[in-house]
């Protein structure tokens, strides 16, 4: 069995129109979001191997401050093929990391990491946090599924149980919906 949380950066200041969507940063509730999923992540307890990122500012910046609020940063691998990334391209991703990581962290996107979660994760009525995500999979929410698989290259759609599910709103209320854009 392999596992796999995905990470949707935390949320990203859209005040300077001047900058590419690639190089916006993180606002204030977002920094304080990746900072709080960064203990949530480092509390979960796994030992994470590896976490592959798109290399966009958000992303970046999601990691630094989760890692500086956990003490800890697994090996990174940034892959520019992250950024804005359909569920094809990620599983592609999946299916070429080595045997050696049986728990990686990917760090990316909508709708590329929620579309993920609905390929790999069946839809047979039997997964309430599916219907969670359905509902919304906001920035900083982290994911953990648990794939039937020996190998990354077997990766495909169905083989995974999506095991747990938290955003910032479910540890600080003040990060909630209300102030969801």
């Amino acid at each position: 069995m392999k596992r796999l949380a995905l990470f949707r950066h935390a949320k990203s200041d859209w005040n300077d129109a001047r900058l590419r969507d690639f190089d916006r940063p993180l606002n204030q509730r977002g920094r304080t979001g990746a900072a709080l999923m960064g203990l949530h992540i480092r509390d979960y307890g796994m030992d994470w191997q590896r976490i592959i990122a798109s290399p966009a500012v958000r992303v970046t910046q999601t990691i630094e401050l989760g890692s500086e609020a956990a003490g800890h940063t697994p090996p990174v691998i940034w892959d520019r093929r992250i950024y804005l990334a359909s569920s094809p391209t990620l599983m592609e991703l999946l299916r070429e990391q080595d045997e050696q990581a049986d728990a990686i962290i990917m760090v990316g996107h909508n709708p590329g990491l929620e579309d993920l979660i609905f390929d790999l994760v069946p839809d047979d009525g039997k997964s309430p946090l599916r219907d969670e995500v359905e509902d919304k999979f906001p920035t900083a929410a982290f994911a953990v599924l648990e794939l039937a698989i020996d190998a990354w290259s077997e990766i495909d759609d169905g083989c995974a149980r999506l095991v747990h599910l938290m955003r910032p709103r479910d540890l600080d209320a003040r990060l909630g919906p209300s102030l969801e854009d």
